[in-house]
């Protein structure tokens, strides 16, 4: 199941990039010769609308738009329709085209947002928008710390922390994250009996602190209360823009973190998650709730958005960085040169994807 929903959700993320870029395109009289459904080879013609054929294609991950003059060849150049390949439409519109795939990511990623906050959207405490009241709130679990106690007694993110107890003594009700610190501290060479709702059912670990870096006694989470927030409508929109705003930034410092420590030496690929452990992202929020599901669809587009900026070689960003060259300079990027870096962009972009899916497949064993 937790495959056809990962189809599903990349399906309906890539295509919404790639309209964006169809309907911009479309509107400045860009000649659009195919929209596709699934990458090639084509399946089946579905039917064709003025010079442009929608298709469906084996491959079912994601589409694609074949537009006419995104490269210099000889019918772009001296074709009968040259007045409406891309490459001889002004600098400007050539790039409204090339970012429309990226906006159009992050307009779905508000739209989902806002659907979450309008249905009731879980949130934490230390995101909790001002002037709301978070219902049903409860201890998250947000982390869990590789070979920590807590890591080896089966706890996982997302598990709700129901009580604690040691001998005699129980803490349980709304337990706050200064509560379950105490109550750690308090029983440090003892067993901790930990009674947590990982969704699916309740279960009870029996965990041992261990002492940290700082002399203190630790299970190894992060947490965080965790309730739903409900909003009106046009409250929603807004927080929705917000949100969107939020974790669009938080993606870029993200990825500028990963590169720069990358280039430094200090990276670590197997930290970084790929479509298989996405799979399973999808798979475990999908049975969390529908809501769960819709809010990591959201910052999954803003992932894709903020990919596609980036000027590398084969992406938006690095035909939009040759544009800039290109107006810099004053004349054409050489087409063959172009070709060449998008290839070898793309080539190392499949071999980065295939990385991190072995380490994918690894951590699942």
């Amino acid at each position: 199941m937790s495959i056809i929903i990962f189809i599903l959700v990349l399906l309906i993320l890539v295509l919404v990039h790639e309209l964006g870029h169809f309907l911009v395109a479309k509107r400045f009289g860009i000649r659009v010769d195919e929209f596709g459904f699934g990458f090639p080879p084509r399946a089946k013609t579905l039917f064709k609308k003025g010079e442009t054929i929608y298709s469906l294609n084996w491959i079912p991950f994601g589409g694609f738009v074949k537009i006419f003059g995104q490269d210099r060849d000889d019918e772009s150049v001296n074709g009968v329709d040259k007045d409406r390949a891309m490459i001889n439409k002004p600098a400007y519109v050539q790039a409204l085209v090339l970012v429309a795939g990226v906006v159009f990511n992050l307009v779905l990623a508000w739209i989902l947002f806002t659907v979450g906050f309008a249905s009731g959207m879980p949130t934490s405490s230390s995101s909790l928008p001002k002037n709301t009241i978070l219902e049903n709130p409860s201890l998250m679990i947000t982390d869990v710390l590789k070979d920590s106690p807590a890591h080896v007694a089966g706890l996982m993110p997302g598990d709700k922390i129901l009580s604690l107890s040691s001998g005699e003594e129980i803490l349980d009700g709304l337990i706050t994250p200064t509560e379950l610190q105490t109550f750690i501290q308090a029983h440090e060479d003892s067993s901790i009996s930990v009674t947590h709702d990982d969704g699916k059912e309740i279960k009870v670990a029996e965990i041992i602190p261990e002492t940290n870096d700082s002399g203190k006694k630790v299970i190894g989470i992060s947490m965080d209360t965790v309730g739903i927030v409900k909003l009106p409508f046009f409250r929603a929109v807004a927080e929705g823009a917000r949100y969107t705003a939020i974790t669009t930034w938080g993606t870029v410092v993200g990825f500028y973190t990963l590169i720069h420590d990358a280039v430094v030496g200090s990276g670590d690929i197997s930290s970084v998650t790929g479509p298989v452990g996405i799979v399973k992202i999808v798979g475990s929020a999908y049975d969390i709730g529908f809501i769960y599901l819709l809010s990591f669809t959201a910052i999954i587009s803003v992932n894709l958005a903020v990919i596609n900026l980036i000027p590398f070689p084969a992406l938006d960003g690095g035909r939009l960085l040759f544009l800039l060259i290109e107006k810099i300079k004053g004349s054409s990027i050489n087409q063959k040169f172009a070709n060449t870096a998008n290839f070898v962009g793309f080539c190392i972009l499949i071999g980065l994807m295939l990385i991190v899916t072995y380490h994918d497949i690894v951590k699942l064993f």
